[in-house]
């Protein structure tokens, strides 16, 4: 599917997938260092952990709003 198809949900699910799959390539070495970047503080994996933080942020900034109560003095209208 392409984007115009796809909801918010499936856009930022894939954003995390693709995130997760840089961080298992750029994953540092035993001497610290990214294997790709050769650099001991990789851009490219701090980018992906923003991206997944950001992502898991909306998630739960969306799912910790309460559902609304009506409210008790507004008169209640005929549907």
């Amino acid at each position: 599917m392409t984007a115009p198809f796809l909801s918010l949900a499936q856009i930022r699910n894939r954003l995390i997938l693709t995130a997760r799959a840089v961080l298992r390539d750029h994953q540092p070495l035993s001497d610290g260092r990214c294997p790709i970047c050769r650099t001991t503080h990789c851009p490219v994996a701090t980018a992906a952990r923003n991206v997944i933080d950001a992502a898991e942020k909306v998630q739960q900034r969306r799912t910790a709003t309460p559902p609304t109560a009506p409210d008790r003095d507004e008169p209640q209208q005929a549907g």
